[in-house]
């Protein structure tokens, strides 16, 4: 799979304007405390600038340039890591208005308990009902066709530009919302609630808001905070050290030591990584429902796969060994 030539530069100018916005506003603490190796850079930020104000008439030249120079450099951190999770969260909220253009309500054809039809909309269909659905149509929601055969438009969600046969029974009478039907007449009983259907789950993983957290990042996490509230306890007690042998630091010395003790790249840059994994995927046409499958799509590399079932389980079988283990 091949990534379409209609993707963006990866930091156009409306992108980067956007997130750089974004940079500052992930400013506050409440955004910071989600990340304790960023929080502690964003508290030594502060405590360093206004260690810089305050001594500014006091300090020697020397003292005053050390002091603004280390300021400078860890608000350069603190936005940069921000400024990284904001491009890779617009990235993904690029592709999530792409997915979004396939969600748009439509009007559905709800069949009635009495065999009549009702004009509802799409935002208003509930799990059981049963909808008609006509040649050139588009499909309201996830469900299962119940009657009918027909030939269906797949490539909003699947990328794939032939359409395929789905029918009532069997394992090709699951259909899309926002697919559309390119021939003959199905009903279709729906199968997931508004807010829950297969593009509103991609939608949410993609901009990043409900995507879980895989076992490593979780035990990532918590190494960077153990790292982080060992080193923190070192640069206290140092100062202890050093006054007892008559060699004081100053607060701006500290502060910069434990900048460069704590594993603040991987810290700042580790919530990015997550959302740009899952936008790489959607990009190839390829859609990961969790974070794990994001890390084993990392495993893989060669996939052989088709929407027609009977093509599928042919492929499966001819799939290198590097691949089997994660498909």
């Amino acid at each position: 799979m091949t990534e379409s030539s209609g993707t963006a530069q990866v930091l156009d100018a409306a992108m980067l304007r956007s997130a750089s916005i974004d940079a500052v506003r992930k400013l506050s603490p409440r955004v910071q405390a989600r990340n304790p190796v960023m929080l502690v850079v964003l508290v030594g930020s502060v405590l360093t600038t206004v260690l810089f104000v305050v001594d500014l008439s006091s300090s020697s030249r020397a003292e005053n340039v050390f002091a603004g120079i280390t300021a400078a450099f860890l608000w350069f951190t603190v936005l940069f890591a921000n400024l990284a999770e904001a491009v890779a969260e617009g990235r993904g909220k690029a592709q999530a208005d792409t997915l979004r253009k396939t969600r748009s309500e439509t009007v559905a054809h709800r069949r009635l308990a009495d065999g009549g039809v009702e004009d509802v909309s799409s935002a208003d269909l509930q799990l059981g009902d049963e909808v008609v659905v006509d040649a050139g149509e588009l499909i309201p929601s996830d469900g299962d066709i119940v009657e009918g055969i027909a030939t269906v438009d797949e490539s909003a969600i699947t990328g794939e530009s032939a359409p395929v046969v789905r029918e009532s029974g069997g394992d090709r009478s699951a259909v899309t919302g926002g697919t559309r039907v390119l021939s003959d007449q199905i009903v279709v009983r729906i199968t997931a609630r508004p807010g829950e259907t297969f593009v509103d789950r991609m939608i949410a993983l993609v901009e990043g808001s409900e995507r879980q957290k895989t076992p490593n990042e979780v035990a990532l996490n918590i190494l960077l905070a153990g790292l982080t509230i060992i080193f923190l306890l070192a640069t206290v007690t140092l100062q202890f050290f050093a006054h007892y042998s008559h060699a004081d630091q100053s607060v701006v010395v500290l502060v910069a030591l434990l900048v460069c003790l704590i594993p603040t790249t991987i810290g700042g840059l580790l919530s990015a990584i997550g959302i740009a994994g899952m936008d790489r995927l959607v990009r190839r046409n390829v859609l990961a429902m969790s974070g794990r499958a994001v890390e084993a799509a990392g495993d893989c590399a060669t996939c052989c796969c088709s929407t027609r079932p009977e093509r599928s389980r042919s492929a499966i079988d001819k799939r290198p060994s590097s691949c089997r283990s994660t498909a």
